[in-house]
């Protein structure tokens, strides 16, 4: 028997995202950023080494400040929205300059849009039935969510049946202290949410959480590399 299982469909992500990724596999939550603050923010996280950024949509007007940071970050940096919850609004991310939807669950018709509109997509998956039904409709990037609740050893469990190039990308509750195990089990990237941004704070906090990160995901890799 194989180690690994064939996708249900060639797994071919998308090239901008999957180099973001490479460069840095963070992917900043913004959730609550307003317009007026999103450029400045997303500035300190992409000075810091973050190369993704998201915007939620339960964010005040989040599609201008998906347009803001769009317009403010070179063009290496991906920056998309979260929490899409219909397919009607992946229109509105693209129109906004967006490349990335991001998803708390994975519903086929949401992702099916993304890929439609040739923008990336990470829907959110609990169980393997999610993570392989959200591959065969496109998925380029796989979010565990919640990871507090799915942990070290269901993502060892999960890697052992997902080809290894599909990144599993925990989300919920990382801290920089945390990635090491999460990589080892066979995570590739985080999503961080609260830890990193909170509505309100200063463009200083964000920038040294985010370098606190960069730091905590150079020990962790360091660490893994080691093992």
């Amino acid at each position: 028997m194989q180690a690994h299982l064939n996708l249900p469909a060639p797994y071919q992500p998308h090239a901008g995202l999957a180099a973001a990724f490479r460069a840095c596999p963070l992917i900043a939550i913004l959730r609550g950023v307003t317009p007026a603050d999103a450029a400045d923010h997303g500035r300190a996280l992409y000075e810091a080494g973050f190369r993704i950024v998201e915007v939620p949509l339960n964010s005040p007007q989040p599609f201008d400040s998906i347009a803001a940071i769009r317009r403010t970050l070179p063009g290496d940096a991906i920056v998309g929205a979260g929490t899409v919850l219909q397919p009607d609004r992946v229109h509105d991310v693209k129109a906004a300059g967006g490349e990335l939807i991001v998803m708390p669950h994975s519903d086929a018709e949401v992702v099916l849009a993304a890929k439609a509109l040739g923008l990336a997509c990470a829907p959110g998956v609990a169980t393997p039935n999610d993570a392989f039904q959200a591959l065969k409709h496109g998925a380029d990037v796989l979010k565990m969510f919640p990871a507090e609740q799915l942990g070290v050893h269901v993502i060892k469990a999960w890697r052992a049946v997902l080809a290894e190039e599909v990144p599993l990308v925990p989300v919920g509750g990382i801290t920089p202290d945390s990635m090491g195990p999460l990589l080892s089990a066979g995570a590739n990237g985080f999503g961080l949410g609260s830890a990193l941004y909170k509505p309100g704070q200063g463009v200083e906090v964000t920038a040294t959480r985010a370098k606190a990160y960069i730091n905590g995901l150079r020990i962790a890799n360091n660490g893994f590399r080691a093992s």
